[in-house]
């Protein structure tokens, strides 16, 4: 059954409450390779920037059967994150997550499907804006065109230098980081289930792109924060290649200008990039 993007497009924003506590916090920080004191332990606990991707989030809602895609050959293409007011650290937390536009790349190509998700705190106030995109490998249509509106200026990639990085930080992740990340709330199967995997057309589990993002942000905050995540405003990334669980993470830095930086990261054992186009900006 082809896809029907009117009609995938015609769902109500889904909104998911959550009762954010200190214990997600530091599962998070866990689940992305911290082990930094401020962030994995309660005394004076600091929430990383990229898990605004997750707060108040529904997860992967693409396994939900109403909207009739073929979930397991689903990639997250891009992510951005956008911290408005302070992350907190407990907190009643409401997002609303948006779908929309979609463009049709044809029946061989798949679909593209933009999302906005908004967090909201207890007093009504948008604390973080999160976008993405998926790729939906197996739902194009052939029809071409896009629902949904067009793309607009901030979802086109942001180009990094062609000169040589000015700072670069390496970071390992453990065999078994995808199944503690999965416990943040996302469940798809492709990051634990080999069959899955296969099917998607991995030859073992893959790591979560968020993953992989905020293990990014980690070494973004090192080289660029002084290790103060509240300074991180905004980060924007391409996902350009698989992580496997084990692999090392070098991110690349370039610093553009004052408050704003580029950046790449590369999967150290086969040399290839893993989240390309990265853009940050900072405050003072």
């Amino acid at each position: 059954m082809s896809l029907d993007q009117k009609k995938l497009l015609s769902f109500a924003p889904i909104k998911t409450r959550q009762n954010l506590t200190r214990q997600d916090v530091m599962l998070y920080a866990l689940g992305v390779g911290a082990e930094e004191l401020d962030f994995v332990y309660e005394n004076k606990l600091k929430v990383l920037p990229t898990m605004a991707a997750i707060l108040a989030s529904p997860g992967f809602y693409w396994q939900n059967p109403a909207y009739a895609v073929n979930w397991k050959k689903i990639l997250h293409g891009e992510q951005s994150v956008e911290i408005h007011s302070a992350l907190p650290i407990e907190a009643e937390l409401l997002g609303v997550t948006t779908l929309g536009p979609l463009i049709d790349k044809g029946v061989d190509k798949g679909a593209i499907c933009y999302h906005t998700h908004k967090i909201y705190n207890n007093k009504k106030h948008c604390i973080a804006t999160s976008r993405a995109t998926w790729f939906l490998r197996g739902d194009g249509t052939g029809e071409g065109g896009s629902e949904g509106g067009g793309v607009s200026a901030q979802q086109q990639p942001h180009e990094v230098p062609l000169r040589p990085p000015e700072l670069s930080h390496t970071q390992s992740t453990s065999s078994n980081q995808a199944m503690i990340y999965r416990l943040s709330g996302d469940y798809n199967p492709l990051h634990i289930d080999p069959s899955v995997a296969k099917e998607g057309g991995f030859e073992r589990p893959i790591l979560h792109g968020l993953c992989t993002y905020g293990v990014a942000c980690r070494s973004l905050i090192a080289t660029l924060c002084d290790n103060n995540p509240d300074r991180l405003k905004r980060i924007d990334v391409r996902f350009s290649n698989p992580v496997y669980p084990g692999e090392t993470i070098r991110t690349d830095v370039w610093k553009d200008a004052p408050g704003k930086a580029s950046f790449q990261a590369i999967a150290v054992e086969r040399n290839i990039p893993v989240l390309k186009n990265g853009y940050v900006e900072l405050a003072p």
